[in-house]
């Protein structure tokens, strides 16, 4: 049922063609390069900081591992 859901609303066609040339009248032809390269730049930003808090984790991770457990503490 979801997937038939999906399937009715995602444009298809000439719907991409009518959308792309409702961007290029709203944007303009000199506008849409500087969007595509800042959408382009948030997406890096994004991968990067996913990349970073992998890295914070694995990191942690190691540290645990490392610790020697001693039942003498309290």
């Amino acid at each position: 049922m979801t997937n038939l859901f999906v399937l009715l609303i995602l444009p298809r066609g000439s719907e991409w063609i009518v959308i792309a040339l409702l961007i290029l009248l709203l944007f303009g032809g000199k506008k849409i390069p500087e969007l595509m390269k800042g959408l382009g730049k948030g997406v890096k930003s994004f991968k990067d900081g996913v990349n970073e808090a992998k890295a914070e984790i694995n990191k942690a991770k190691e540290e645990l591992e490392e610790e020697p457990i001693d039942s003498d503490k309290k």
